[in-house]
């Protein structure tokens, strides 16, 4: 039994199909079954249910996977505790974005750290919040940058600014004659949502209220940019991240952008990550960086830089509406 097999092992796990898990694992199928098969014998058990087209771990299995989903995690740490001590700002962090956040948000983020971190590799995936924090649970990730707030058990969490929300109009709408527009203006008009899963879309339903008023069943999208695109050409408005409204678009002179009149709905992005983890005050250094260095259009936290070191002290994070 060796590391190798048993990260094959949980791969197979979560992939469910001996094909995916090689193709992951970057190696033949035959080689990935084999070891598999080695490993088997070796422990004398029938780690997975083999059919057709799926492949799923017997009971017993799963208790060996989620084991061998301890040792390898503490396998890592050794790694990081060592490249930790000779300079905790080096080397590699595997860190997940949420896709309202990503685009918009990261271009601002990944010079600065470039520049004050040059010898920090980071590794980046985009996902939904649901499937973020399951990747931060089970060590895929390191970090995740999303919305807040959020289950905190075994999170260490560092609230870094407040986004507010921009309403997207089409061009000439009866809004835009508003310089600034009250929520409940939104009531009776087609609102444009993201799909399920999106953490956005639960946090512009708080904004317009619940149930919905005005939302448009027959559309909803998967990206912000589709949003923009329908708003353009008249299917209905939409509420944006303030960094994804700055961005621009092929779609802008078919838009008009409004604020929201006090209280401004916003949302409260934030830096997570677990407790184990062996390089929290890198972490903690990359979240004062981004306070410090706000980008254009957020607003800073009450005494964002103690939260920032302080992390999981207090839990002020949450969308907030006023």
């Amino acid at each position: 039994m060796n590391l190798q097999d048993l990260r094959y092992l949980v791969t197979l796990a979560d992939a469910g199909h001996f094909g995916r898990a090689a193709e992951v694992c970057c190696v033949s199928q035959p080689t990935l079954s084999t070891q598999l098969k080695k490993l088997e014998d070796e422990l004398g058990v029938l780690l997975f249910e083999r059919a057709h087209k799926r492949v799923m771990p017997t009971p017993i299995g799963r208790a060996i996977v989620a084991q061998a989903r301890v040792v390898l995690d503490e396998a890592t740490k050794l790694q990081q505790l060592a490249q930790h001590g000779s300079d905790p700002m080096a080397g590699a962090l595997r860190v997940g974005v949420i896709p309202t956040l990503g685009p918009y948000f990261l271009p601002y983020l990944l010079p600065q750290l470039r520049v004050t971190y040059p010898r920090l590799r980071l590794y980046l995936r985009e996902d939904l919040t649901a499937n973020l924090l399951h990747q931060l649970r089970t060590g895929t990730l390191d970090a995740v940058l999303l919305a807040l707030p959020i289950d905190r058990e075994g999170f260490e969490v560092a609230p870094l600014f407040r986004e507010p929300f921009i309403l997207a109009l089409p061009f000439g709408h009866v809004l835009t004659q508003q310089s600034h527009v009250q929520e409940t203006a939104l009531a009776g008009e087609r609102v444009l949502l993201l799909d399920d899963g999106h953490c956005l879309r639960d946090q512009t339903l708080a904004v317009c209220g619940f149930p919905p008023r005005g939302e448009s069943e027959e559309f909803r999208a998967s990206s912000l940019e589709t949003l923009r695109h329908m708003v353009a050409v008249g299917v209905g408005c939409t509420l944006l991240p303030a960094l994804a409204a700055a961005m621009p678009s092929p779609s802008v002179a078919l838009i008009e952008l409004r604020p929201f009149a006090t209280p401004v709905p916003s949302r409260t992005v934030g830096l997570i990550w677990r407790r184990s983890f062996p390089r929290g005050d890198t972490l903690t250094s990359i979240a004062e960086l981004i306070c410090a260095q706000l980008p254009p259009g957020v607003m800073p936290m009450p005494d964002q830089r103690e939260q920032a070191v302080q992390g999981n002290a207090t839990d002020t994070a949450s969308v907030s509406l006023a």
